[in-house]
């Protein structure tokens, strides 16, 4: 069956807006929970918009930059890797879009990922063993699904989740400590409301950490496909990344890899493994039927 690469934007834009919306409720929730702990919902509200805003600010102005350092790779010269320039231009030109920076990593890995906040500040970065073992088409098909990812706005959407998981995560924290070394908090404030709230709000500060990371790896397997068919259309030539995914499929392990980017990868960077426990967790969705929806096209 063909697949409507349109449709597949459309759809992954509404499910962002719901994930966003989901997140912004529950750090409300757990703000207003620390509130009413420490005697205050608007001040709970309050703390996590600071918190909020903060966290955003620092992450949207560097996180391409940490997640760079992160993952060692090292700025690209145009006279050591010629294709890869020549390969990112044209495709940048295919895409209507500046050409993002291009960087390496000194890996025997396959792989590759883009980062960024918007395609006028946006990076791919490769591993040197994808240069070396994948043909023109199909470094072609990989560039063109990390282009994907900056044509599309999944790399600010990717980043935006990972600040919003990051930020409930650390108010859920706060939350437990909070429970943990002053149980006793205002009581003086705290009505049947405020009771309920804290409730919901410390039952939430325990399970929002896994939600959010489950969204987060959902978000990262939906664009996935989204990206592998709009390189697809991109490229004009489907089999070229179906191809370097088959080779990618085999790939041996990163050897620095880091469960804070994982997400961000082509394929996951780590020991490939089966089952349904593994599959809930992954960060990509299976790549045999990634493999399978590019054969249909």
């Amino acid at each position: 069956m063909k697949l409507n690469v349109f449709n597949e934007v459309r759809n992954n834009k509404i499910r962002s807006f719901f994930i966003m919306s989901f997140f912004i409720v529950l750090i409300g929730i757990i703000g207003g929970a620390l509130g009413v702990f420490y005697g205050s919902p608007y001040f709970g509200l309050f703390f996590a918009i600071i918190i909020g805003i903060v966290y955003t600010l620092v992450v949207f102005n560097s996180g391409d930059s940490m997640i760079l350092k992160l993952s060692k790779a090292k700025e690209a010269t145009k006279a050591d890797y010629p294709h890869l320039f020549h390969t990112i231009e044209g495709l940048a030109i295919a895409a209507n879009i500046p050409a993002p920076k291009a960087y390496v990593i000194e890996d025997e890995s396959l792989n590759a990922f883009a980062t960024g906040k918007d395609p006028k500040k946006a990076s791919i970065c490769v591993t040197t063993g994808l240069l070396k073992k994948l043909n023109r088409q199909e470094l072609e098909g990989v560039i063109g699904h990390e282009m994907s990812h900056v044509k599309n706005y999944d790399i600010r959407v990717m980043m935006l989740t990972a600040v919003l998981v990051g930020i409930t995560v650390l108010l859920s924290n706060f939350l437990i400590r909070s429970f943990m070394f002053n149980s006793g908090g205002n009581k003086d404030s705290k009505g049947n409301v405020g009771i309920i709230l804290l409730v919901i709000g410390f039952v939430l500060a325990i399970l929002t950490p896994i939600f959010a990371e489950l969204i987060k790896l959902a978000v990262s397997r939906k664009r996935e496909y989204m990206a592998d068919a709009s390189a697809a259309v991109l490229t004009r030539y489907p089999p070229g990344l179906a191809s370097a995914l088959e080779k990618i499929k085999d790939s041996t392990p990163m050897k620095n890899a880091n469960k804070a980017t994982a997400h961000l990868f082509i394929s996951s960077p780590f020991k490939k493994t089966k089952g349904f426990v593994s599959n809930l967790f992954s960060t990509h969705p299976p790549i045999e039927e990634r493999i399978r929806r590019l054969k249909a096209m």
